[in-house]
């Protein structure tokens, strides 16, 4: 794996042809986005469902969309044609510290 800048991690991309065709990565760019998709809407109706058993069926199938959904990316990562940018250590913490301040507002638990 290459940091190919100070901001941005990834591979050396694989070369595909430029063409009007599509090409490899452009299918899996496409597979990538529909199966991001796929995983969206499974997980929002995950959060509406009654039934136990319909519950249980989709989220069998949830967990397949996504684990595909990461083999896409796996794969995409490590011919290049997917990059990740890096963030300085500081920022992650200020993150970090603004999720945990906003978690523990909104706890039901909280102490006065």
């Amino acid at each position: 794996m290459n940091q190919q800048n100070q901001t941005t991690v990834g591979n050396q991309p694989t070369p595909v042809p430029e063409t009007s065709a599509m090409n490899d990565r452009d299918y899996m760019n496409e597979l990538l986005a529909t199966e991001k998709y796929i995983t969206d809407s499974y997980c929002t109706a995950l959060n509406e469902f009654s039934h136990d058993a319909l519950y249980q069926d989709i989220h069998s199938i949830f967990n397949e969309s996504k684990d595909a959904q990461r083999r896409l990316f796996n794969v995409m990562f490590q011919h290049g044609w997917y990059k990740v940018e890096a963030e300085k250590t500081q920022k992650l913490q200020q993150a970090y510290t603004q999720f945990q301040n906003t978690l523990e507002n909104q706890s039901p638990y909280q102490q006065h």
